[in-house]
């Protein structure tokens, strides 16, 4: 049962970080360079035609980071044990597909390219503490409440 549970959590935590990042950089219409939503097949027009454009990568660092902050916070949400475990896994994950994304389109700037690895797996990290910290403050809680009762 765990193991649906974990599975199901990671796929909602992923889906959470992917569409916020799909919705950061949609936020922006002079960036959209394409009529239809449908990212993933105009992609490689659309950094290319961004490839000079830092503001528009160093806003995807951090709309990528608030992704897997909330990806991470929700994925530590549903699991029951090892939160900040799960947590950094979807910053794993999505810095193998950060990875892919800059090994099939070659049009990210070199910052871009290093900062990805300094972006996810601490910003996952932190979604997690941030459900264990508060996880262990009511646990403090109930606890104190069950000795004042006595």
């Amino acid at each position: 049962m765990n193991f649906i549970r974990n599975t199901i959590a990671v796929i909602v935590g992923l889906g959470i970080a992917g569409l916020i990042i799909t919705l950061g950089i949609r936020a922006f219409p002079q960036w959209v360079t394409f009529d239809a939503f449908a990212p993933f097949e105009h992609w490689q027009k659309f950094l290319q035609s961004m490839r000079k454009d830092d503001a528009f990568f160093g806003f995807l660092l951090f709309i990528s980071g608030l992704g897997t902050t909330v990806g991470g916070v929700a994925t530590a949400i549903i699991v029951k044990y090892a939160k900040v475990a799960y947590a950094i896994l979807i910053g794993f994950i999505m810095l193998f597909i950060a990875m892919l994304d800059v090994i099939v389109f070659p049009y990210h700037p070199t910052f871009y390219k290093v900062s990805i690895f300094l972006t996810f797996f601490p910003f996952s990290w932190i979604g997690g503490k941030i459900v264990e910290v508060i996880y262990e403050r009511k646990k403090k809680r109930r606890i104190s409440e069950k000795i004042n009762k006595q």
